[in-house]
């Protein structure tokens, strides 16, 4: 069990005011019973032992003139499960009990410090987040929003605090959405969800009978097919096929095979789950991101360009592969240039792991890369007895000069980070065509690579694949800077809204949202999204 000893600072507090130096009531010869109850209580947190040593232990929830900031306060935690948010935490039933139930100055002194630590509870979790993404997964390395807690303090005694409070969501669009998804599911779960599953194999057009009928009533029940009391897969359901399939990323082709009746039969709750986990990922991103961006939802195998909230590019991609350190990670940064014609140099695991074994059965294997030692200069193969050395010790790089089956293609694009992760070209173009997209080493590679820089550069240049070209026709690697920076967010939400604020959902493609949902549970979020 975690035993709490408050810190030396916050005990010299409460020792303070036990020699004197809070005022004396008129009434006793002893410091006042509120303010030496806060004192003691406060002590537990340094922050907020602060505050109420610099307000002389002041009540801001329990005085008299209270009463505004205190119902603004209960009215947001009351409404904490509408933000999936873990109600038990701030448990505002308990705290009003307490208000009420409170005979003695001690008691009220007490919940008074309790009132404002589930404020600052309340406050972290709804603007920055409930968990600590990198203790959930090592690939979330995103760097979180922080609201300091005596920055939340300082609003106490501030103006409406029931504004205050409203503006610590999220303000991105795809959040209300998410919230708005959540009651909708919250309904259809308390309903007893979207009807029976459709069973057996495959439905293809023509198909008629039973299990039609179920698909038919799940498709309507859902939302993407008009009340019909057709029996057969007709043209009707071939476009609600078609509609269902776009909103989980499939190929909408309008027949139902196994892949699209596999996301058919996923019940509601576990939609639910990607959506609680969907918002909290808002919270871990709710941060100003750019009026340009690049989105990269791993998930959705997409990189878009967004202009103001719209979407003005958009191109297929291939990410990390599924397995140890293959996996692309999640964080933000900014986009700084371009390298056209790009040598590649060779990750040092992809040397050691995959090149050196082939290099020491065949010291001419991978011949299209170029053995350099760390001065960049390039080593003669014939030279090098490959056979002594292992992965610890193997004193040489790799590199891959310009070309057009440079494993880079012809272009990558640079916002430099210690991951070594970024967007490129490649020639390898057939993986655009499979519906799951996960073959790299951990960088995206991109399907319009060109039109992507042409998109980036128009705000440069008037002529941006001129510019463009003529870089690319020196076959010589170049440098492109970017004039202005354009922040890239890498990102994975397997529940977010269309730009019509519909919702798609993704498969949890590396297990991520999985541990998320579990670690929301444990913090005591209720799977429903109510409170528990």
């Amino acid at each position: 069990m975690l035993i709490y000893r408050p810190s030396r600072t916050a005990l010299s507090g409460v020792l303070a005011l036990f020699l004197g130096a809070a005022p004396l009531t008129a009434a006793s010869q002893g410091p006042d019973p509120f303010v030496q109850a806060v004192a003691i209580a406060a002590a537990e947190q340094d922050t907020v032992a602060t505050f109420y040593a610099r307000r002389n232990y002041a009540p801001v929830w329990t005085g008299a003139a209270d009463a505004a900031r205190r119902n603004a306060l209960f009215d947001a935690l009351s409404r904490a499960h509408a933000h999936g948010l873990p109600m038990q935490r701030y448990d505002a039933s308990a705290l009003a009990d307490g208000f009420r139930n409170a005979r003695t100055e001690g008691d009220r002194a007490r919940i008074e410090v309790r009132m404002t630590r589930a404020f600052l509870d309340y406050t972290h979790d709804l603007h920055s987040g409930v968990l600590e993404p990198k203790k959930i997964d090592p690939g979330i390395v995103r760097t979180l929003p922080r609201l300091p807690e005596e920055a939340a303090l300082a609003a106490l005694e501030g103006g409406n605090l029931a504004a205050w409070l409203a503006g610590l969501a999220p303000t991105a669009p795809a959040y209300a959405h998410l919230m708005k998804a959540r009651i909708g599911l919250e309904q259809v779960i308390a309903t007893g969800g979207w009807g029976a599953q459709v069973s057996g194999g495959g439905l293809k057009p023509g198909a008629s009978g039973e299990r039609v009928v179920a698909l038919r009533d799940r498709l309507v029940r859902m939302g993407y097919l008009e009340r019909t009391a057709t029996r057969d897969y007709d043209d009707q359901i071939v476009q609600a096929v078609r509609r269902f399939q776009l909103a989980q990323g499939l190929e909408p082709g309008g027949v139902a095979d196994e892949a699209t009746l596999t996301e058919l039969n996923t019940p509601p709750e576990a939609r639910m789950a990607s959506i609680l986990v969907a918002l909290e990922r808002e919270r871990w991103l709710n941060i100003e991101r750019g009026r340009r961006h690049i989105w990269v939802n791993l998930t959705d195998f997409t990189a878009r360009i967004m202009d103001d909230g719209r979407e003005t590019f958009s191109t297929r991609a291939v990410i990390g592969k599924n397995q140890g350190d293959q996996r692309t990670p999640e964080f933000s940064d900014e986009m700084e240039y371009m390298v056209v014609n790009p040598s590649w140099s060779v990750p040092r695991s992809i040397t050691t792991k995959e090149y050196l074994p082939l290099l020491k059965k065949n010291p001419n294997a991978a011949g299209h890369l170029r053995i350099v030692d760390s001065k960049g200069r390039v080593v003669d193969r014939s030279n090098i007895d490959f056979g002594r050395y292992t992965a610890a010790n193997f004193p040489f790089a790799m590199r891959q000069p310009p070309s057009d089956g440079n494993a880079l293609g012809l272009v990558k694009f640079m916002f430099p980070n210690q991951w070594n992760i970024y967007l490129h070209d490649t020639p390898t173009k057939s993986l655009f065509d499979r519906e799951m997209r996960a073959f790299s080493h951990g960088c995206i590679r991109l399907a319009r690579p060109f039109d992507f820089a042409y998109a980036l550069l128009a705000r440069q240049s008037d002529d941006p694949e001129g510019a463009f070209r003529k870089a690319l026709d020196s076959r010589q690697e170049q440098a492109i800077k970017l004039d202005a920076h354009v922040p890239v967010h890498l990102v994975y939400f397997t529940a977010f809204p269309d730009a019509h604020g519909h919702m798609n959902y993704r498969r949890d493609i590396y297990g991520r949202d999985a541990m998320i949902y579990d670690a929301l549970l444990e913090a005591g979020v209720a799977p429903d999204g109510r409170q528990g």
